[in-house]
């Protein structure tokens, strides 16, 4: 970038005056889009054994934050202020358990006129934390602190359009 340039000049959810504004996609054309979005969840090694041996008080952990990530993604234009309400056509979610982690990765399709980036990673974050939710209390140490338990790495690991 040159020094003359101005990178706010390349922000399109801003108008001239720097006021937030939603994108208008209503000229674009449909287009079939996929976005693939994936985290990690740090747990001890004892709460990952509890959850394969369905352990856990509260339920059937990654059922639930299944669910909890379907739901994310159909919500997200109403968390995420210039996100546009799409049709989400397909909705796919992956689980891997290591010894002390779990990776989810979701799928998102669409056919419409803006991407379903957002919708994948707000799916990975949701299921993410309803894992947490579901294992606080084992996961928690004497002071009631959370020291092992993290969510990392959310990120989008592929975007595909396609035109009609």
């Amino acid at each position: 970038m040159s020094e003359d340039a101005d990178p706010a000049a390349d922000l399109t959810h801003t108008d001239e005056e720097g006021s937030v504004q939603m994108v208008d996609v209503g000229d674009k054309p449909d287009s079939s889009r996929r976005a693939v979005a994936r985290g990690t969840i740090r747990l001890q090694d004892s709460t990952i054994d509890a959850i394969a041996a369905d352990e856990i008080g509260k339920g059937d952990v990654l059922a639930t934050a299944r669910i909890g990530a379907v739901q994310a993604v159909k919500h997200t234009w109403e968390t995420i202020p210039m996100c546009h309400q799409i049709p989400i056509t397909n909705v796919d979610t992956a689980f891997a358990v290591g010894d002390d982690y779990i990776d989810l990765e979701i799928a998102v399709e669409t056919t419409g006129k803006t991407g379903c980036e957002m919708e994948a990673i707000q799916g990975v974050t949701t299921g993410l934390g309803v894992v947490w939710d579901m294992c606080k209390a084992v996961e928690k140490d004497a002071d009631g602190q959370y020291p092992e338990t993290a969510i990392e790495n959310v990120h989008v690991v592929d975007k595909r359009k396609t035109e009609l």
